[in-house]
């Protein structure tokens, strides 16, 4: 079962949305504004946030940036009653995933809820089945995925939140191999159509090893496979 956590300061749409998902199979979380919100997030550990922009005291775009800032990477889709561009801007660039406005439907709220968590997917399994601590570890190499946070020989490693994704994407299936159009259709929920350049992904590899490995130029972790893509090792050469 998948956790999922909804901060929002109404009753009524607490217990509706309580029933909702558990009446689909997953476990309910909640808390009514900011602070408590934070303090059920770090003790729950939720897969997807549902989150409220209107809270009392610190809205939820406010909120958004905040967790953000903490490097959580959890799913997170904003609820509001504001349907213009411009607050959903304001609400993706804060760091949300998505946005639902306020009447919806309740099928639209679960195929919402249902297809952010597909996206994560990969890293929320691999995390609970592998092991208590939601760790892969390849040498020197943590990734710690409960902590949304990667580490080289016990020290932080400062990885931005899509630099993170892809490695935790790959470090969820260690020696297997992906194209630079399925790591692109993981990370941006785009699929490759031969159309959409995949340079980019590239480029965050280059930065990531520039992070991670002792030698850029000779990396032991984030490994490629000529003319097909990229892998995590499975295991270190000394």
């Amino acid at each position: 079962m998948y956790k999922v956590m909804l901060i929002d300061d109404e009753d009524n749409l607490q217990q509706a949305i309580e029933r909702l998902l558990v009446a689909n199979g997953y476990v309910y979380v909640g808390a009514k504004n900011a602070e408590e919100g934070m303090k059920v997030l770090a003790r729950e550990k939720p897969d997807l946030l549902l989150l409220d922009v209107m809270l009392p005291g610190t809205n939820g775009f406010d909120l958004c940036a905040r967790i953000r800032e903490e490097g959580r990477r959890i799913p997170i889709i904003f609820l509001s009653a504001k349907c213009d561009i411009v607050d959903k801007s304001i609400g993706f660039r804060s760091g949300g995933d998505d946005y639902v406005t306020k009447p919806f439907d309740a099928t639209e709220l679960l195929l919402r809820i249902e297809a952010n968590i597909r996206r994560h997917k990969d890293t929320i399994d691999f995390a609970r089945s592998h092991n208590r601590e939601g760790v892969a570890r390849i040498g020197d190499l943590e990734v710690r995925f409960g902590e949304y946070e990667v580490r080289v020989k016990g020290c932080v490693v400062p990885l931005t939140t899509k630099e993170f994704e892809i490695v935790s994407f790959l470090a969820a299936h260690p020696g297997k191999v992906f194209t630079r159009g399925q790591i692109q259709e993981y990370i941006w929920g785009e699929s490759n159509d031969g159309c959409k350049p995949t340079n980019n992904i590239t480029v965050f590899v280059r930065k990531i090893r520039e992070k991670i490995e002792e030698n850029p130029s000779e990396p032991k972790y984030l490994l490629t496979v000529q003319r097909v893509g990229y892998k995590m090792a499975d295991r270190v050469k000394e």
